[in-house]
C-alpha cells in the first residue's frame, strides 16, 4: 500500500467543499448548465471551464447542491486558491 492507503478515494470524498481560508478571496464567476443526456458544462466568466459526463456529472451535482456552488466548481475545475501565492511571489528566485 502506498502513503494514504485510502483505496483510491481523493481526501476531497469524505468532505463536500475543500477547506478554505477566510482571508483569501472566495471564488466567483462559475456557473455550470446541466442538459437532459446527464452532461454538465462549467463556465468561468462565460468561458468554458471543463464538461462532466456520467457518474462525474452525477457526483458534481450532488456536491454543488449541498455546498457552497462557487466554491465547488472551483474545485471541480482545478481553479481555487491553494494559499500559497503570497509566499510565492515573495519568494527570492522569482522577484526581480
Amino acid at each position: 500500500m502506498g502513503r494514504g492507503g485510502g483505496g483510491g478515494e481523493t481526501p476531497w470524498a469524505r468532505h463536500p467543499t475543500p477547506p478554505y481560508d477566510p482571508r483569501m478571496p472566495k471564488p466567483h464567476g462559475f456557473a455550470y448548465t446541466a442538459t437532459a443526456s446527464g452532461t454538465v458544462h462549467i463556465t468561468h466568466h462565460n468561458r468554458p471551464a471543463t464538461t462532466l459526463n456520467g457518474s462525474r456529472a452525477a457526483r458534481f451535482l450532488e456536491e454543488v447542491t449541498a455546498g457552497d456552488p462557487q466554491l465547488v466548481m472551483a474545485r471541480w475545475t482545478g481553479n481555487y486558491k491553494h494559499g500559497n501565492e503570497r509566499t510565492a511571489r515573495n519568494h527570492p528566485r522569482n522577484r526581480r
